[in-house]
């Protein structure tokens, strides 16, 4: 189990959101936290720290007026940490090796490999034939539904037709390097993780998975380690005291050294 640190960039700040509030209309998120420091103080922080793996992620679509404000503190926080830190938002077949060249050591993709609520294996393998299996990590952030989590995209809006589930994971993994998913429902909220959610990942141990969403103290993030069987890697954004939360960094820190 380790901790994987996360840089979320919104209207070109870094903040920490409630997850499913995000909307390209108007650039609007509500938030939990608006940083006065660039992405680039975060990640050398990671750095000094030695955590690596962490997140970048821009939460602007291309289209948005602030997306290349977003996009310019992604760049620094990869310049400031290169070969640390992943990055997701946006990420297709055509833009993935200019941030791979900026110093990002994976990229993450959600909504280029499900469209239109199905899974384009045409997208997946040309990713694949592009960055390299080892240098992809699949988001597959989720939302429960009639008893079951289902693979959300589009700012975490819109339902796909995948369930998650063992067997997903099982035949996505030949593509990957690693998963990132985020209980979308939970996420931001601090207020406990999604058990069932977690329980299923920790019994699945192929490629390591990153878990996010509602770890809100030291004794939720002792749950999820008990939950997960301690299989299960995670991130804290909004409970984290680094962005305005109650969670000492540095302890979370010291846990995992």
């Amino acid at each position: 189990m380790r901790f994987r640190p996360c840089i979320d960039i919104h209207n070109g700040q870094v903040k920490q959101i409630v997850g499913g509030s995000l909307k390209d209309e108007g650039d609007f998120a509500r938030e939990n936290f608006s940083s006065g420091e660039d992405a680039s103080f975060y990640a050398e922080l990671y750095r000094k720290d030695g955590l690596k793996g962490g997140h970048v992620i821009l939460l602007n679509g291309k289209d948005s007026v602030y997306f290349e404000q977003t996009k310019e503190q992604a760049r620094k926080a990869l310049a400031a940490y290169p070969g640390g830190l992943q990055i997701g938002g946006g990420i297709t077949a055509e833009n993935a090796g200019e941030y791979l060249e900026a110093g990002a050591s994976h990229v993450i993709v959600t909504s280029y490999v499900f469209r239109d609520g199905e899974i384009r294996y045409e997208n997946l393998e040309k990713l694949v034939q592009t960055v390299g299996k080892e240098r992809l990590v699949l988001d597959l952030s989720c939302r429960k539904q009639d008893g079951a989590y289902w693979i959300v995209t589009d700012r975490w809006q819109k339902f796909t037709k995948v369930r998650l589930t063992e067997a997903v994971l099982t035949e996505l993994a030949g593509y990957c390097d690693e998963f990132l998913v985020h209980g979308v429902d939970v996420e931001g909220k601090k207020n406990g993780v999604e058990k069932e959610l977690v329980q299923m990942l920790g019994r699945w141990k192929r490629i390591p998975i990153t878990y996010a969403g509602g770890i809100g103290s030291l004794e939720e993030l002792v749950e999820f380690e008990v939950l997960s069987g301690g299989k299960l890697d995670f991130t804290i954004g909004s409970a984290l005291d680094l962005f305005g939360g109650s969670i000492p960094y540095e302890r979370v820190r010291e846990m995992m050294l």
